[in-house]
């Protein structure tokens, strides 16, 4: 950061993502008060920062959406939100662009298992992963050990349906037994039978839920849902993982 708008800037964007648990676009944190902005503060300070460069897909619909009903919604956002700049490292990248996808299910219903993460985000049929009813997931191995800063998942934005049991964990073991960590969890009532999460169910847009990982470590992402507001599937169209690997780490 050369100069003192700049600064100004990047330390203003900080304070509207990282101080809770509301980072980037409403879901909750379970790192302290203060702790993560205080930390991405310094950074943002010494440069080492800078927005991370997220390509949205176009709107498949447009103004307020219908009531959806969900006893654990967060607040809307009003009609022409965006979300804030999301300020990560620089150097940060799309880890799970074209890496192998795994999930509960080898045969999908609709689409195949790299379509996850392939790129394309548009929503439109041909484009998403369609599992049956009850708990399923989605698994990426991102090949080796990185340090992640964000994910953003798009499971199905051609309407405003809510996912229920979105729950999001991280780990070095590809079997998800050991070294478990759970970045996201809406499930308020332990109905997928992996705990009891703090998130909030959210409505689905074109611009994904972007979920702040706080530079979590691991090489496999899993993310689960148990069906929506709008029928008992389970969709996925696109994951984005941004981070760094090890390896870059050490190039510093």
């Amino acid at each position: 950061m050369k100069h003192l708008k700049t600064i100004m800037a990047a330390g203003l964007a900080v304070a509207l993502i990282v101080p809770t648990v509301m980072a980037a676009d409403g879901s909750a944190s379970k790192t302290p008060a203060g702790s993560a902005s205080k930390m991405a503060e310094g950074s943002a300070a010494k440069g080492n920062l800078a927005p991370l460069k997220i390509v949205l897909p176009k709107p498949l619909f447009e103004g307020t959406p219908k009531p959806t009903k969900s006893a654990n919604l967060e607040r809307p956002k009003p009609p022409g939100w965006k979300r804030p700049p999301f300020l990560a490292p620089k150097g940060s990248h799309n880890l799970a662009l074209h890496k192998k996808v795994t999930g509960s299910d080898d045969l999908p219903i609709i689409g195949e298992m790299e379509f996850v993460t392939d790129g394309d985000k548009e929503g439109s049929d041909g484009s998403f992963v369609e599992y049956g009813p009850g708990v399923q997931y989605v698994q990426i191995d991102l090949g080796e050990e990185c340090e992640i800063y964000a994910i953003i998942v798009w499971h199905y934005h051609a309407e405003a349906r809510v996912y229920h049991d979105v729950v999001v964990q991280v780990s070095d073991d590809k079997d998800f037994v050991k070294g478990v960590k759970t970045v996201f969890n809406n499930d308020h009532d332990n109905s997928s039978g992996l705990g009891v999460g703090k998130d909030k169910e959210y409505i689905e847009t074109y611009q994904g839920r972007l979920i702040d990982t706080k530079n979590i470590h691991g090489r496999y992402v899993r993310l689960y849902s148990n069906g929506s507001t709008s029928n008992e599937m389970n969709h996925y169209i696109e994951v984005e993982v941004y981070g760094k690997t090890l390896k870059e780490l050490a190039k510093k």
